[in-house]
């Protein structure tokens, strides 16, 4: 089973590359619920298969460090909110409607 960390990198993007290539994901998350764990779990899967090597993934544990929801105005759980590239956007849930993930970090358009 997949331990979800504070502020754990899952993936780090290769080195020299620009900032447009980075996507910079954040999952909050509280504790190692089973929705948290499988949320993490889909969100590497589905950035192996779309992002390969140009994504870093930061979860947040809203239990161990609950002021940090705050800043990216976290109101349920799981979330994850795309940092990069610009602009942020917020997806809730689990992410295991892994099209409705693809369009909503805007990986692949609507058809």
């Amino acid at each position: 089973m997949t331990r979800v960390e504070s502020h754990a990198t899952a993936k780090t993007p290769k080195a020299g590359g620009e900032n447009e290539n980075k996507w910079m994901l954040r999952l909050y998350v509280a504790g190692q619920t089973p929705k948290a764990l499988t949320a993490f779990a889909n969100l590497k899967r589905i950035c192996e298969e779309h992002l390969q090597g140009k994504y870093q993934i930061e979860v947040i544990d809203l239990l161990v460090n609950p002021t940090l929801a705050k800043d990216d105005q976290i109101l349920a759980l799981p979330t994850l909110v795309r940092k990069l590239p610009e602009p942020v956007k917020k997806i809730i849930g689990d992410l295991s409607n892994t099209e409705r993930v693809l369009v909503g970090l805007d990986i692949r358009p609507i058809i």
